[in-house]
């Protein structure tokens, strides 16, 4: 049996003996948890799946199309897009809670909803998956880095390597949270660079909890890209709608 098998088989076995312990309970309205999970099936419900959206950068459309406009006006240093949610109420809740708050219970949750996402719609596979680095002084600040913490379950579902070292975040930035698209490209040109040691293979994936304009990942992958990587994909948990 592969490693990999035996490593979902214990995983699986102690969750059913946590839930046998101390039964789930949802963690958006309080409720009855279903599916071993720390969420109610109504809860689960109302998240929104990211069905039709750009091929390319996962944006969210009205009706399916080879690429959305914005792919069309500039196209994106990563081959492709895999973000199976929408940002939106409620998963928005949990994201915040597992990024600022600390609460590695909702961490969890969308950590299982992500993996049984992409078993249910398998993406094309990398040889390993590279999450988006903080600097330094964040990652001291947070005491986790969210990407590196959503990748390890997806590793593990897929048996692909997880290379956390890889990309370094060189320079501090701003949070880009109240910034325009224009502004976030501006506020992470040059702001990774590649670990001295670091030995790349041939397709990655770069993994990031949130894709809001895709700034960040577009970075990711130009790095990656001139450091001679043949093929660079985009993960995300969620996709932010277009504003306005």
């Amino acid at each position: 049996m592969a490693v990999n098998s035996i490593k979902r088989i214990l995983v699986d076995g102690a969750r059913r003996l946590q839930f046998a312990l101390l039964p789930p309970h949802c963690l958006l309205c309080g409720g009855a948890g279903t599916w071993q999970r720390d969420l109610c099936a109504a809860c689960a419900a109302d998240l929104l799946r990211n069905r039709v959206c750009c091929p390319r950068c996962a944006l969210p459309l009205q009706a399916p199309a080879p690429l959305c406009g914005e792919c069309l006006q500039d196209e994106p240093p990563f081959a492709s897009a895999c973000v199976p949610y929408v940002y939106a109420s409620p998963l928005d809740q949990l994201e915040t809670r597992f990024k600022f708050g600390r609460h590695l219970a909702a961490g969890r949750v969308l950590s299982e909803l992500w993996v049984a996402a992409a078993r249910a719609s398998p993406p094309s596979l990398p040889q390993a998956l590279i999450p988006v680095p903080l600097h330094v002084d964040r990652l001291r600040e947070r005491g986790y880095n969210q990407a590196l913490e959503l990748a390890k379950p997806l590793a593990r579902a897929f048996g692909i390597p997880v290379h956390g070292d890889v990309l370094v975040r060189s320079r501090a930035t701003p949070a880009q949270s109240n910034l325009d698209a224009d502004a976030r490209r501006r506020n992470l040109s040059g702001a990774f660079d590649i670990a001295s040691a670091a030995t790349l293979p041939a397709h990655v994936a770069v993994v990031d909890d949130v894709m809001t304009t895709g700034a960040t990942l577009r970075e990711c992958a130009r790095t990656l890209r001139r450091a001679g990587v043949s093929r660079v994909d985009a993960w995300a948990l969620a996709r932010a709608p277009k504003r306005g």
